[in-house]
């Protein structure tokens, strides 16, 4: 029997060790930069609101509670100006990786099929084909597709790990032609409340889809607007035909969020306080970083927005990540994400403003 390991890339981040050790062994101790995981507090009320519903002793509902779902269709339009989202419609899901992960099996996507993934994107796109026994290809322009049907399309805008933005023209033209040939487009939206330079809009508003959300989901993470990578917080949503679906393959499959995680996301979507402490902080980071780069010969491609910045020095990836490894800091190498990566490194704002300050300096 052949094991679904063997079918899979090696885990990137592995390939990192020495590097990491490099910048461990610098005097000040590293700066790491390489994984985009949160190091700010978890706002108070939301740590209150986890621990509110702590001595539930019943099983949890996999469609999450009527007010997380309430919550999340008025953060959506508070926010994102998406509206005409059914609370049906929402699914809380386990993080957003796991979904991603498991979404083309979840979708019955099988061997045989395809799944059209970025260019360069977050290497859990591919995993998840992977794992469903498909295909992937490779493409930004539905010209790349040529007259080939696959079962499903990726979206990322802001990308991880580019930063760059989707206008809606380029979002509308993939809809168009998707409901055109009956192919499920998936959005991930993990990122879309960090804009800087370019202002990110959803697969889901009015403007992309028509108010028209048949064949179409949308991705949402806690993880990076309110540091609840530990809570393993997220949800879907979108076409209320797929996300019934879902609903009922993960009540079979046990695939549920617990149920003192349903009541933090709930006041973390809101509340939109929490977002706007914490997009200060990135942007700050942002800036302090973008100098210090530009400072030492490199050049900042795209990163209109998300928590990245996408750099370059003309240079093999991992001739950069050495570099840099020899200052004490840690990034990911852009081939993580795909070949056309090769001369660029992806650089996380998630680090302790102290942390930032120590790489600016090195840098300088």
């Amino acid at each position: 029997m052949r094991s679904a390991v063997s079918a899979l890339p090696d885990f990137p981040w592995d390939s990192l060790a020495e590097a990491k050790a490099a910048a461990q062994a610098h005097p000040g101790g590293a700066v790491d930069l390489s994984v985009g995981t949160p190091v700010d507090p978890v706002p108070e009320p939301i740590r209150a609101a986890l621990a509110s519903v702590s001595d539930i002793p019943g099983y949890p509902t996999t469609h999450g509670t009527p007010e997380l779902r309430a919550a999340a269709v008025t953060a959506l339009r508070r926010r994102h100006g998406v509206d005409g989202i059914d609370p049906a419609a929402v699914l809380p899901t386990i993080g957003s990786k796991e979904l991603v992960a498991w979404l083309p099996r979840l979708l019955g996507v099988g061997p045989g099929e395809t799944v059209v993934i970025p260019e360069l994107a977050y290497p859990t796109y591919e995993v998840g084909a992977l794992l469903a026994g498909a295909s992937v290809l490779r493409a930004d322009s539905l010209l790349a597709l040529g007259p080939q049907r696959p079962s499903m399309v990726w979206l990322n805008s802001p990308s991880n790990p580019t930063g760059k933005v989707l206008g809606v023209d380029h979002l509308r033209k993939v809809v168009e032609w998707a409901r055109a040939r009956d192919v499920v487009v998936v959005s991930d939206e993990c990122y879309l409340a960090l804009g800087w330079e370019g202002e990110p809009v959803s697969i889901l508003h009015r403007s992309v889809s028509g108010g028209d959300l048949t064949g179409l989901l949308a991705v949402h993470s806690l993880s990076k607007s309110a540091n609840l990578a530990s809570y393993r917080a997220g949800f879907v949503t979108g076409d209320p035909a797929l996300v019934a679906s879902l609903l009922e393959v993960r009540k079979h499959a046990g695939m549920i969020v617990p149920r003192p995680v349903q009541e933090a996301i709930t006041v973390a979507l809101a509340d939109d306080d929490f977002l706007a402490v914490q997009r200060e902080r990135y942007a700050r980071r942002r800036l302090t970083l973008q100098k210090a780069l530009q400072d030492n010969g490199f050049r900042i491609d795209d990163s209109e927005a998300g928590l990245y910045l996408w750099a370059t020095r003309d240079e093999d990836a991992w001739q950069t990540v050495n570099w840099l490894a020899e200052r004490g800091i840690l990034v990911a190498p852009g081939t993580f994400y795909g070949p056309r990566g090769g001369k660029h490194v992806r650089v996380a704002l998630t680090a302790t403003d102290e942390r930032v300050a120590a790489a600016a300096d090195r840098l300088g």
